[in-house]
């Protein structure tokens, strides 16, 4: 049976959103305004409409989860972001240029990043700017920017490297509770590049999870 984005919260009580960047609210709003679980692998979205879909949650219910994704280490943020003490969270992110050569900054600029030989740097400041200029790219950054101190205050720096064969992302916190630092190195989805193939065995856990009879991690 096929059922329309828009309808699918009619049919179910949780929807796994994958959806490219322009289509996130034709899932989302329907879904949380029928009270309904949403989880969300596009951060970047969610980060662009959270205060309306926070809002709608709030009168009708419905919650929103992000899974983990490709980077592991959120929950030791949320832990240390619930101390209230964490004086930094920088992380960066290096993926091969032919994941990136379609993000939106890129073709703006007229970038060929096919013909990179040496890492290039697309983007250094906050995870609220980054999501702007890279929609479909810096999900994994969001999700640690609503994890921990916010999207202004996580620094963040993206590189096109074609010396990496996988999507490497390094994350270094520093907190009264606790300093840590985390390095993924993931291989890349094959259906979708700018991806890592991590990420929807990430979504799969967290929909078992949902469900489970007992629950590891936070």
């Amino acid at each position: 049976m096929y059922v329309p984005v828009q309808q699918l919260a009619e049919h179910a009580d949780v929807v796994l959103e994958g959806l490219p960047p322009t289509s996130f609210m034709q899932v989302a709003r329907p879904t949380i305004a029928a009270g309904k679980t949403l989880v969300a692998l596009s951060a970047t979205q969610l980060l662009a409409h959270l205060p309306e879909l926070e809002t709608l949650a709030e009168e009708t219910g419905g919650r929103i989860i992000v899974p983990t994704g490709a980077l592991c280490g959120l929950d030791a943020i949320r832990a240390a972001a619930e101390g209230g003490n964490v004086q930094s969270v920088v992380m960066q992110t290096r993926k091969p240029p032919r994941s990136l050569q379609h993000a939106p900054f890129v073709l703006e600029q007229g970038l060929d990043l096919s013909a990179l030989e040496v890492p290039l740097r697309l983007y250094a400041g906050s995870v609220a700017d980054a999501a702007q200029r890279f929609p479909a790219n810096v999900n994994v950054a969001v999700a640690v920017a609503l994890a921990g101190i916010g999207p202004e205050r996580t620094t963040y720096e993206l590189w096109a490297d074609p010396g990496v064969a996988r999507n490497t992302h390094s994350l270094a916190v520093r907190a009264e509770e606790s300093d840590f630092e985390v390095r993924v190195a993931g291989v890349p989805s094959d259906t979708n590049p700018a991806t890592g193939a991590l990420t929807p065995l990430s979504a799969i856990a967290t929909l078992r999870a949902l469900v489970a009879r007992v629950r590891v991690g936070t």
